[in-house]
């Protein structure tokens, strides 16, 4: 608990720091703005399906997740979220991103839910959206179920370079059906040309505020 440091980013909202990776969990200058940016704007608002199966690499403090309800509008929703460290209730306590998006007591309720509820299985969080969080290291992970979209938010390559590999891309390309997209927040040119390699096609996009770049990659 005390290697955990909370800290405000520039636009108000929380992110934590965690002291033995020196690494935070989003960008200093805005924890909400960089997912909307990245995985909202880029990713859920880019398809056209009215129903959508999304993968998350990195459930963290749940912000992703919680947006994507929150925007996804009339789609109806499965989101799978990977997570091999979840975070202790007591830290999701006192995240402020309910305040930071002005929540009515049902979206506050919402989100404490996807917080609550049991891993290991499709849970039920609004009539459209269904969470299914899964504790298990990126590495081991295997799919039957197929993904029209995957949020590839893990760590960044320097502080974990084998969450970037061949390896992992390639079961990322697996899992995603027919013109399956993936966005990240990283535009590190290495990964980009594993991306490729994969057989990816890369699309470079203007980053969120303090970046200039970040990724999306389709499946051909």
């Amino acid at each position: 608990m005390d290697k955990i440091v909370f800290k405000i980013t520039e636009d108000g909202s929380h992110t934590l720091y965690l002291k033995d990776l020196d690494e935070t969990y989003h960008s200093k200058h805005g924890a909400i703005q960089e997912a909307m940016h990245v995985f909202i704007d880029a990713g859920l608002n880019n398809c056209i399906q009215s129903k959508l199966n999304i993968l998350e690499i990195g459930f963290g403090t749940g912000l992703n997740a919680f947006l994507t309800l929150k925007e996804s509008k009339n789609r109806t929703v499965n989101f799978t979220s990977l997570e091999a460290y979840p975070l202790p209730q007591e830290i999701v306590a006192q995240l402020n991103y309910t305040s930071e998006l002005k929540l009515n007591s049902v979206g506050i309720e919402q989100f404490k839910k996807m917080h609550l509820v049991e891993w290991g299985n499709y849970q039920e969080i609004t009539p459209n959206f269904k969470l299914n969080k899964i504790k298990v290291q990126l590495d081991q992970y295997k799919s039957i179920e197929k993904f029209d979209l995957i949020y590839f938010d893990a760590f960044g390559p320097r502080v974990q370079p084998e969450m970037w590999g061949k390896e992992i891309f390639e079961n990322m390309y697996d899992v995603l059906s027919e013109n399956g997209v993936l966005v990240t927040y990283c535009a590190k040119g290495s990964v980009k040309r594993t991306l490729k390699e994969v057989g990816f096609r890369v699309e470079p996009l203007p980053g969120p505020p303090g970046k200039r770049e970040m990724t999306r990659a389709k499946k051909l």
